[in-house]
């Protein structure tokens, strides 16, 4: 399948089928983020249940500490 996650196109495997199988992806597991999906925003209760499709475009936004 292939998706768009922040602009760059990635090929990834039928079975990340959820948000939630691509944020437990290494490159993004233990990260708080806000996501878009195709123009929407997710909230985190539904990463669970949104399917991913051919072509989706995500951004991931994620937060970063600092001072």
């Amino acid at each position: 399948m292939k998706l768009y996650i922040n602009g760059n196109e990635t090929e990834l495997d039928e079975a990340c089928a959820t948000l939630t199988d691509l944020l437990s992806r290494p490159e993004w597991k233990e990260r708080r983020m806000i996501v878009e999906l195709n123009g929407m925003i997710v909230g985190r209760d539904d990463f669970g249940m949104v399917l991913l499709a051919d072509g989706d475009r995500i951004e991931l936004v994620h937060f970063v500490g600092g001072g």
